[in-house]
């Protein structure tokens, strides 16, 4: 979904914060920063790593797009896969991807951008292929509602071990986590149900573990503690600064999360995760990340940084745009 994120607003976040992302290099250069070259990829709204291609992303476009996933080359920013759904309507509005545990894709069309007009979105899955190559294949079609009404969202995750799917809204307010059935089915609604609440969210992954969830939005990320399908302790983790922030994802290993974002040849940033798959991300990974908590070096969070005042301009820039919008 296109945010209210103006160019000259992503500017002055970087001008005040002095960040640049840098890349991580990672042995035979799999799993590190990389700019995606296709030119059909310009609304990049999910991320997922493939399981069985080290060193491959899914990615989609946001909508207009079609039945499209494409399997993009970390070592190389270029797509060598192109999957074409069939056995699904028209696709709405995809904003997640996630791979699941019975070795399928999942694919979200949750998004709402009337926020909750909407009486039901989809979910389409379909194995992810042996053989990188462009092909038609045939997905699953799931009808998806909310118990306690329609709603948007862009955040949509496979659990690793149990094979459940989670959704996280987006509200201006805060949003609220989704559990779907234990499994889902074809051909009848699939009601997902509030489990707890999360902050503003584009995007969501579960560690390879399963133990801990991480939730993005536009300016900064938590990782939850997860277990037996509730949401546990959580912290900030250190983001890197992007036009327009939409996607995360784990390594397949672990080792470091993906940090995605929309646009012409977008970059996608590696951020080290201290301990593999746990403990507490490092911003060197990333380059010069930001969180919305910066610890100072005995543990306490310093308020008052560049980077708040960075984020301050932007909201301030943001309610600008949203007041002279209302006006018009």
């Amino acid at each position: 979904m296109r945010s209210l994120l103006t160019a000259s607003a992503a500017a002055t976040l970087l001008f005040l914060t002095g960040a640049v992302p840098a890349v991580a290099d990672d042995g035979d250069g799999a799993d590190r920063t990389f700019t995606i070259e296709d030119s059909r990829i310009t609304e990049s709204s999910g991320l997922a790593a493939s399981r069985i291609h080290p060193g491959i992303y899914w990615t989609h476009n946001d909508s207009d797009d079609g039945p499209y996933v494409y399997a993009v080359d970390s070592r190389t920013g270029k797509t060598v896969a192109t999957i074409t759904m069939k056995g699904v309507g028209e696709p709405r509005d995809v904003e997640a991807i996630s791979v699941g545990p019975d070795g399928n894709l999942y694919v979200g069309d949750i998004g709402d951008n009337l926020d909750g007009s909407w009486d039901h979105v989809w979910i389409y899955r379909f194995p992810e292929p042996k053989r990188l190559a462009d092909a038609t294949v045939r997905a699953t079609q799931f009808d998806v509602t909310y118990a306690d009404g329609a709603r948007n969202a862009e955040a949509m995750m496979v659990h690793p071990k149990t094979g459940r799917v989670y959704i996280a809204s987006k509200r201006e307010g805060g949003g609220a986590l989704y559990e779907g059935p234990e499994k889902l089915t074809a051909g009848g609604d699939n009601v997902f149900r509030r489990v707890g609440e999360v902050p503003w969210v584009t995007d969501g992954a579960f560690s390879p573990d399963g133990k801990e969830l991480v939730l993005r939005s536009y300016f900064s990320a938590r990782r939850y503690a997860f277990e037996n399908g509730r949401l546990g302790a959580d912290h900030a983790v250190s983001v890197p600064l992007q036009g327009q922030s939409e996607s995360v994802t784990y390594t397949a290993d672990g080792s470091a999360m993906m940090f995605g974002s929309e646009g012409e040849r977008s970059e996608v940033v590696r951020v080290e995760v201290e301990g593999g798959g746990g403990g507490k991300a490092s911003p060197n990974g990333g380059g010069g990340g930001t969180s919305s908590e910066d610890g100072g070096e005995d543990g306490v969070s310093k308020k008052g940084t560049a980077t708040g005042g960075a984020v301050a301009v932007v909201v301030i820039v943001l309610a600008l745009i949203a007041a002279k919008r209302r006006r018009g």
